[in-house]
């Protein structure tokens, strides 16, 4: 392992703090377009909420709609990948990657779920987003391998 100062201020570290601001402020855009979908929609989770279309509580408002869904089961695919990228992507930061390869890493990574979030959203056909999220986990699986080759101690 290389040292640590040397890590945290190398340009690897500084890509991924990149590419991580990247896919994250994606992913908290997730909440947003979200709320524009149930608001454009009309179709609540919480009676409350229905007086943000209707000036009383409507039950009529609550109600599932497949675009609120498909919106949502996209922001928790983000949720099930994006943090543990995070998580690997630092520890890969640590174990002194060539800086060429992290950054096909870091790139490769916030492509597939950019593009995994287009296909998704719009959405396009089949296997689009299958294959936008199947890249984004090899990327991750990869790094991860490179972790615990690095750093295997028992």
């Amino acid at each position: 392992m290389t040292k640590l100062t040397h890590t945290i201020e190398g340009d690897v570290m500084a890509a991924f703090v990149t590419y991580t601001a990247v896919v994250v402020i994606k992913m908290m855009l997730m909440s947003p377009l979200t709320a524009y979908f149930r608001l454009t929609k009309k179709a609540f989770a919480n009676m409350e909420d229905t007086k943000l279309s209707h000036p009383v509580e409507n039950p009529q408002f609550l109600r599932v709609d497949p675009d609120v869904e498909r919106v949502r089961r996209c922001h928790q695919n983000d949720l099930e990948n994006i943090i543990p990228f995070v998580i690997i992507g630092l520890m890969y930061c640590l174990t002194g990657p060539h800086v060429s390869t992290a950054l096909l890493y870091f790139r490769v990574f916030a492509a597939s779920r950019i593009c995994h979030t287009v296909a998704y959203v719009l959405p396009l056909p089949q296997p689009s987003r299958a294959l936008s999220w199947m890249v984004g986990m090899v990327v991750t699986f990869c790094m991860a391998s490179r972790v615990l080759t690095k750093t295997f101690h028992l």
